[in-house]
């Protein structure tokens, strides 16, 4: 594809022999070194990672950017929404579109929910309280993780509603139990169990631009316990994660027996984050969980090379509606929204678009970036004749 600037500069001077233009022609391509100065300016949600990446020190962008290995999972989270097309449907009454969900007997008004990231204020200094305050002015479901850098209590009060508690359970079911049991008594009623942080990882887009940030980790970083690293994740105070033994803070050690024992130790709803077969989906299922989400870290975890959207179908096969079925990992645009909920997704979760809005205008940018997301999802629904979530069906979708 020609370089923008080219297309002029042929006009000039008359294409060379030979010269075979792409189809279509892009005329106004993104130019990346135009930056949106303000979150009106922003005509999708790919114009705030360009700000993002200005504002935020490059080990700090590194960090949310990166798969892992040759990163293909992260791009096929993005390529796996080419192998599905949804099928406009014609004279019906799409007037007014309602995008709102239920889940676990609260309603949402719309069906893009806010993933758990953890170390937000790396982003911004204001972190999860502008994020959740963003969630609140659109009525978004919010999930927090355990890394954040806001307490699921200041979480909760930001947002002015329950708000769901992502666990990294670590090696230690004390740790795990303490963990929840703060999350529940702050009132958060979902506890988001993450269980695909079982290893290391090698995250070649941080470790390359961490060499070129001037400024010295170790100042605000200390990794050389995992009670130290802990400090300044505000969820862990007063825990105790040196008496608990632990090498690391990966779950490495999770069965299905720490599920079993999580159930008899809390009355918050259970849901699995990081499910991407059928075969894993049939023993939540069967092990009783409340709901899960089909994750694959955003490409973060581990790069098998295929995207959640790509394994949707046949996850959904295998529960059969019997519990909620979540759904992220790659999802920018509000087309890719209403594929994952007519396929029968619950609800779709985003993570590093409202990073994004987060590192570029703070708490303005994320309220722009799920604005884009509500209109684009509102009309993705109207082609499709869907006037709400529930009038979406598997009918509405065909594979490529």
């Amino acid at each position: 594809m020609l370089a923008a600037g080219g297309f002029s500069a042929l006009a000039e001077e008359g294409p060379a022999a030979g010269t075979k233009f792409p189809d279509p022609i892009p005329w106004a391509p993104l130019k990346t070194e135009q930056l949106i100065k303000s979150p009106k300016e922003a005509i999708n949600v790919f114009d705030f990672e360009l700000v993002a990446r200005a504002n935020v020190p490059p080990a700090h962008f590194g960090f949310m950017a990166s798969g892992v290995d040759d990163e293909v999972t992260l791009r096929a989270n993005r390529e796996g929404f080419l192998k599905f097309q949804l099928l406009p449907r014609r004279l019906l009454d799409v007037s007014r579109i309602d995008q709102s969900i239920e889940l676990f007997g609260m309603k949402w008004d719309s069906p893009v929910a806010i993933a758990p990231t953890g170390g937000n204020k790396a982003y911004h200094p204001d972190g999860d309280v502008a994020v959740a305050k963003a969630a609140k002015l659109g009525n978004h479901l919010q999930i927090l993780s355990t890394q954040a850098s806001t307490s699921i209590d200041d979480a909760i009060k930001a947002r002015g509603a329950p708000v769901w508690f992502q666990l990294y359970a670590t090696p230690s079911f004390d740790i795990a139990t303490a963990l929840v049991k703060r999350a529940e008594s702050a009132g958060s009623p979902v506890v988001a169990v993450t269980v695909d942080r079982v290893a290391g990882r090698n995250q070649e887009t941080f470790v390359r631009l961490r060499s070129t940030d001037i400024r010295t980790c170790s100042g605000c970083h200390d990794n050389t316990s995992p009670q130290a690293s802990v400090r300044s994740k505000p969820n862990f105070a007063g825990i105790d994660v040196a008496g608990a033994g632990v090498k690391n803070l990966q779950s490495a050690n999770m069965t299905w027996d720490f599920i079993r024992r999580l159930r008899d130790t809390t009355k918050m709803k259970i849901v699995l984050k990081g499910i991407v077969t059928a075969e894993d989906a049939k023993l939540c299922v069967e092990n009783g969980v409340d709901g899960f989400i089909v994750s694959n870290h955003g490409g973060r975890g581990e790069d098998n090379g295929r995207s959640t959207v790509d394994a949707l179908p046949e996850i959904l096969e295998a529960t059969q509606g019997r519990i909620p079925v979540l759904i992220d990992s790659g999802f920018r645009r509000g087309t890719d929204v209403v594929k994952a909920l007519a396929m029968g997704a619950s609800a779709v979760c985003i993570g590093r678009p409202y990073l994004w809005g987060l590192g570029a205008f703070g708490q303005a940018g994320v309220e722009r970036v799920l604005d884009i997301m509500r209109t684009e999802t509102g009309a993705a629904m109207a082609q499709c004749g869907a006037a709400s979530v529930k009038a979406l069906s598997p009918g509405l979708v065909r594979r490529a």
